[in-house]
């Protein structure tokens, strides 16, 4: 398959272009050539910018296209109208943020989509990124009509993953000692290694296959418990699990977004974005890996490119954590 890609050097996109050239695929990258422009020295790479410049992609043709960094949706159409004749099939690479809201458990693809008040927003925002997506996916649609993939992961992990959401968690199991552990160990979490995405992504459209999936896992139920314990396990660390309560969290003035990355309370707008149904997906062939391999793969990396563990963009500081804890310990019941 001749197959064109929309970013591919980072993260997911860069998992995208290894299996695909693994699998035989005849690959060509557009993008600015910003980050890690020397991999692939064996892949066409035609350079340009999506907010205006796209002249490199014009009087070529490829089987299909798959969008790894479209955000807004005035771009995301100008792409899929200059490929409409180039391509058989676009993939664009969505989110589960599409989602108006995140209230009740086991949300499928036919979920209330989000909105903006107003659809010319193009700033990227906490709050718009779901509905730019909508739009995204949406433009996509209209303009090549029954030939358009809108895959929905949830969070994406695994090795390459420049936000350390993921990373943070079992990176602090392998440092030892008392650890904080957000919530309840029953409480469920989400997420899919970037490889089991890219496999099936990939797949589906060598199949062309179309419409919207979510897609996050694993397919069983797993808890942030199993999550932790599994990185005590894989690291063969001693590492003691105390577990605070989503109000005292609060209390103390911590988020999810950058000192708990992945937790979210107990109650509020984002209580299930940790329970999406992606029945859809998998019936459709997405699978998972063991969570250990993951976990293992993740540290590996992590060990490989930042050996103590420094620099990691999110988590909370031993010494605020220690602070935390503390003033738990003080505030329970003997």
């Amino acid at each position: 398959m001749k197959l064109l890609i929309l970013g591919g050097t980072l993260f997911q996109g860069r998992h995208l272009v290894e299996l695909a050239l693994r699998r035989g695929h005849e690959v060509t990258l557009f993008n600015r050539g910003q980050h890690n422009a020397d991999l692939f020295p064996q892949v066409e790479k035609l350079r340009g910018d999506r907010q205006g410049d796209l002249l490199a992609l014009r009087g070529r043709r490829w089987d299909a296209v798959i969008d790894t960094c479209g955000y807004v949706p005035r771009v995301v159409r100008a792409s899929a109208q200059l490929l409409a004749e180039a391509v058989e099939h676009y993939t664009f690479i969505s989110s589960v943020s599409v989602y108006a809201s995140f209230a009740r458990p086991d949300q499928d693809e036919t979920a209330p989509l989000g909105t903006l008040a107003d659809p010319s927003e193009e700033t990227v925002t906490g709050e718009s990124y779901g509905p730019l997506k909508v739009l995204c996916e949406q433009a996509a649609e209209e303009v090549m009509p029954g030939r358009v993939l809108a895959v929905r992961p949830g969070y994406i992990v695994g090795p390459f993953d420049f936000t350390d959401r993921f990373t943070y968690w079992p990176w602090r199991v392998t440092q030892g000692g008392s650890m904080l552990a957000p919530g309840q160990p029953d409480r469920p979490i989400q997420f899919i290694d970037a490889r089991d995405l890219t496999a099936w992504t990939l797949s589906m459209a060598e199949r062309r296959q179309t419409g919207a999936y979510n897609a996050t896992g694993p397919a069983h139920r797993l808890t942030w418990g199993q999550l932790l314990e599994e990185s005590r396990t894989v690291t063969g660390s001693a590492t003691d699990f105390n577990w605070v309560p989503d109000e005292f969290l609060a209390a103390q003035g911590l988020d999810s977004g950058n000192e708990l990355p992945l937790w979210t309370p107990d109650t509020g707008e984002f209580v299930s974005i940790h329970a999406i149904n992606c029945a859809k997906a998998i019936a459709a062939g997405l699978t998972f890996r063991p969570v250990a391999e993951t976990i293992r793969d993740t540290l590996a990396w992590l060990h490989e490119t930042r050996p103590a563990g420094a620099g990691l963009k999110v988590g909370l500081p031993l010494d605020r954590e220690a602070a935390v804890l503390k003033a738990w310990q003080a505030s329970s019941p003997a």
